[in-house]
């Protein structure tokens, strides 16, 4: 990631007024946060009763796109760089120079890249700030963002994104956010992957899941897969639907992109990446849970992860 000159000219001592684009599982309970802290709390959604919903719950003002798209700092999640792409297309003649776009989605960098540039070229800021912490860390407002992007943006949204933070980090410039959010989910694709293998073996010689994950997550063998993921989703059979297979499988995609552009061996991560993409080719996009690629590993093993007791 190239340094850039940092020459970010903000439109206000500090940020009075925010919004949120896309109230999906993630953006729902982010942006409640918001509320309080900022004279103006703003959202949008692409089905607006999403919106008119939030307001009645949380206090916020259900608004247009042209009206979102006119605060301080604009948060985005949504689930891909081309709907943030065509958005961003729609927004430009709205946009009031000094303002920041924030986009918490998990995203491509090179697509950061291209917002941050029409942006700039509108007197704006575009900072790429994918989140990490699932949907109950939405909830508490305990994630953890990662942002790629101008310092003095980032320094001037800063207290808007502490709403519905429990750790920021600026990465890099522009596209650095995308791509430590590309790995880090490849690498807890990875930790899942292993884990329901290493599990599968063990129920094959006659060991209950939960008890060899009680001993696992004492020892040097626990993840977050193996301390969350496992227990809550997979061991139960529940599969709760929150952040779904397909967009776990762009995301290993990204990362094995990167790889690809600095012909940078990783046969580890592009082996889980295949098979995460096979797991998600079982299901229409956005019909299954990430955690359902253990169903996928069940047709291959014939084992079936759910606890003896």
């Amino acid at each position: 990631m190239s340094s850039t000159p940092d020459t970010f000219a903000p439109r206000s001592a500090a940020p009075t007024s925010v919004s949120f684009i896309g109230l999906g599982a993630m953006g729902h309970h982010m942006a409640k946060h918001l509320v309080g802290s900022f004279d103006t709390v703003m959202v949008y959604n692409r089905n607006f009763d999403k919106a008119t919903a939030h307001a009645a719950e949380f206090g916020t003002q259900a608004v247009s796109l042209e009206q979102a798209v006119s605060a301080d700092v604009i948060f985005s999640c949504l689930p891909t760089s081309q709907v943030v792409d065509d958005l961003i297309e729609q927004a430009l003649p709205h946009l009031n120079a000094g303002s920041v776009w924030v986009d918490c989605t998990s995203g491509v960098p090179e697509n950061a890249k291209a917002s941050q540039a029409k942006l700039n070229a509108a007197g704006c800021e575009f900072l790429d700030a994918p989140v990490s912490g699932q949907t109950s860390g939405a909830d508490s407002g305990t994630l953890t963002v990662m942002v790629g992007g101008s310092a003095k943006a980032l320094a001037y949204a800063k207290s808007a994104i502490d709403c519905f933070a429990g750790l920021i980090v600026h990465v890099g410039d522009s596209g650095a956010g995308f791509a430590v959010k590309a790995v880090n989910n490849t690498l807890f694709a990875i930790n899942a992957w292993a884990a329901v293998e290493g599990l599968s073996v063990l129920k094959a010689h006659g060991v209950n899941p939960s008890d060899a994950l009680a001993c696992i997550n004492k020892a040097s063998g626990q993840s977050f897969a193996t301390l969350v993921t496992l227990p809550d989703r997979i061991v139960n059979q529940t599969y709760p639907k929150t952040f779904t297979i397909d967009l776990m499988a762009k995301d290993c995609g990204i990362a094995i992109d990167l790889q690809t552009e600095k012909q940078v061996p990783t046969p580890v991560m592009a082996q889980v990446a295949s098979l995460v993409r096979a797991a998600s080719n079982q299901y229409e996009p956005g019909s299954a849970d990430f955690s359902e690629f253990a169903k996928f590993y069940q047709l291959m093993s014939g084992i079936i992860l759910k606890d003896n007791h």
